[in-house]
């Protein structure tokens, strides 16, 4: 596996991103990692590196590039996540996302028709939004645990990719209710999904630096994800 620091050109300025990438030439299967309100922390450049593992180039976008340097926080300072995460503009990410995909696209290793994104927490949001947004762009969705999925419910019908929701029974920004409407609408719009709802898991059930970190549920997401990845973007 390579790993290194990249610059993307988005209109507004240079937003810098963790790229991994596994041996070989390829070209390979890609998959965006979308950040956790706290910024692009350790854990989300481990979840890229651990997807490179698996043979795909992952890219994990600082999304909070527009208030670089004091732009990541630690896991226990959720006011300031918070704070952070409600600078972030619907119009700009996807601006940015979509150079992101252009920046894989790009690249020799790349199969570029085979772009897939998953996110946590903030970012399952906005990889939802992704798939609503760039429908032709993403040939796979698999937000994890979301809150504020269901306010994009009305730009659903926009999407062509395949979805897989990851949520924690016990999480209580994304109440089971939310849960519920998000499979509503989606089943009544003919998508391809399946939301899986862990018992006894909380919000940010899959990171192991966070207090709610749940190992079986995130173990068995692990090996859903990457299911999902493979039958989706390498066709196995």
């Amino acid at each position: 596996m390579r790993t290194s620091t990249v610059e993307i050109r988005t209109p507004e300025g240079v937003m810098p991103a963790h790229l991994a990438e596994p041996e070989g030439s390829g070209p390979f299967p890609a998959v965006v990692v979308i950040m956790e309100a706290f910024g692009l922390v350790p854990h989300i450049r481990a979840v890229a590196e651990r997807l490179a593992g698996e043979g795909y180039v992952a890219l994990a976008p600082d999304f909070y590039w527009r208030w670089l340097p004091d732009n990541a926080v630690g896991y226990d300072r959720l006011d300031r996540a918070i704070a952070l995460m409600q600078k972030v503009d619907d119009a700009k990410f996807t601006q940015d996302m979509r150079a992101a995909l252009d920046f894989l696209a790009a690249r020799q290793e790349v199969d570029g028709a085979r772009l897939g994104v998953t996110g946590f927490c903030m970012g399952g949001r906005l990889g939802f939004l992704s798939a609503c947004a760039l429908p032709d762009r993403i040939a796979a969705a698999a937000p994890f645990y979301g809150g504020g999925i269901a306010n994009h419910l009305a730009q659903a019908d926009r999407i062509r990719a395949p979805l897989y929701f990851f949520f924690g029974e016990k999480d209580a920004f994304i109440p089971l209710d939310q849960v519920q409407r998000i499979e509503a609408r989606l089943a009544e719009l003919g998508k391809t999904f399946h939301c899986k709802v862990y018992p006894g898991a909380d919000h940010g059930f899959f990171c192991e630096e966070r207090a709610s970190y749940h190992a079986e549920a995130a173990a068995d997401a692990w090996r859903e994800l990457t299911r999902f990845f493979a039958r989706h973007l390498k066709g196995s």
